[in-house]
């Protein structure tokens, strides 16, 4: 009901807005004013509309999959009572812990969008390669250490948010490999929307579906496997969503993606991070046992892994310049000597 209530907020704010600002200044320069027909506006906000809700409709299918194929899957070998128990932990308390990371990151997918498209409009490609190699550098930066922050503290994490009932380690652990594939595949498919490849997304997520339905009902039914086939068929799902698109980019756009930058310094900071707050946890937790150590290991790997991303150089200058307040922290990492002052 609030939710409804905000969409119809939203909907008369932006008609007040439109019928207030609807006018254009023909007067302005270099605005181009062109007549369209009806028709032609439609087939165009189709074009674009169609397949961006074709993938939030498959995204419903993707978890309406595991809905209809848990449970039969579980009964095989188990009480129909203990499967919707198994089911549960998947869709109230992994499903949700692994989908967290996503609302950091949709802020770089959603403005890749309009930036891509003015790039374009300006025939300005070389302004677009490097926005979309920074989005791309901060999602795996942002996706990295939440997959080995949830491997690494499942169980930790699972006593602290649901004391009670802290079931599910091993579920989560499998399931937040598949973090790193969702939050890229998030990312590249709105760099895709704003080259106007809008069906590749739609396509590759439509591939990773059915993936995921075979692995599904394979799976699950298998005793030693279990409900863990559901979060390994999430892994291929959103895995080869991410391959495909990221193809389709790369023959697009002229991204030099190296190595060291975007893999193995990522990798190597969030290595650095989970070795270092893990072994904290030990030390707080023979000293204070329960949820403060956990909460003081998590603090200290975000501590932890900042640094690392610093000293490792991850970010040149001109992509430090791309984050808020980019300058001032240029200028701090120049006083402590991580960066070299320019002549």
């Amino acid at each position: 009901m609030q939710l409804q209530l905000l969409q119809y907020g939203s909907f008369i704010y932006l008609f007040i807005f439109y019928k207030n600002n609807r006018t254009l200044n023909v007067n302005a320069p270099n605005v181009i004013t062109k007549r369209e027909s009806i028709l032609s506006v439609v087939k165009k906000i189709l074009y674009v509309a169609a397949p961006i809700s074709l993938s939030a409709i498959l995204s419903s299918i993707n978890k309406n999959i595991d809905s209809t194929t848990v449970v039969r899957g579980l009964t095989n070998f188990m009480s129909e009572a203990e499967a919707k128990i198994q089911y549960g932990i998947l869709s109230g308390k992994v499903d949700t812990l692994t989908s967290l990371p996503l609302s950091f990151n949709i802020a770089f997918a959603t403005a890749l969008v309009p930036a891509i498209s003015f790039a374009r409009a300006k025939k300005d490609m070389s302004t677009a390669n490097k926005r979309v190699g920074f989005s791309i550098l901060v999602t795996i930066l942002i996706g990295l250490p939440c997959t080995a922050g949830m491997f690494v503290f499942a169980e930790q994490i699972l006593k602290l948010l649901f004391p009670a009932q802290s079931a599910g380690a091993i579920l989560l652990q499998i399931s937040s490999i598949a973090i790193i594939f969702t939050v890229l595949a998030q990312t590249i498919n709105g760099a895709l929307q704003g080259l106007g490849k809008v069906m590749v997304p739609a396509i590759a997520f439509s591939v990773g579906v059915v993936i995921k339905l075979i692995l599904n009902i394979v799976l699950i039914p298998i005793t030693s496997i279990g409900v863990n086939g559901a979060a390994i068929g999430t892994i291929a799902c959103n895995l080869i969503a991410c391959v495909i698109g990221f193809s389709v980019l790369k023959k697009n756009m002229d991204i030099k993606f190296k190595f060291s930058k975007y893999i193995l310094k990522p990798i190597i900071a969030t290595l650095v991070m989970s070795v270092c707050s893990y072994a904290i946890y030990l030390v707080i937790n023979s000293i204070i046992p329960g949820k403060i150590a956990t909460i003081l290991a998590i603090g200290v790997a975000v501590i932890v892994y900042i640094l690392a991303i610093v000293a490792l150089k991850i970010f040149t200058k001109e992509e430090i310049y791309m984050i808020p307040y980019g300058q001032k922290i240029y200028k701090i990492l120049e006083k402590i000597g991580i960066y070299q002052v320019e002549k």
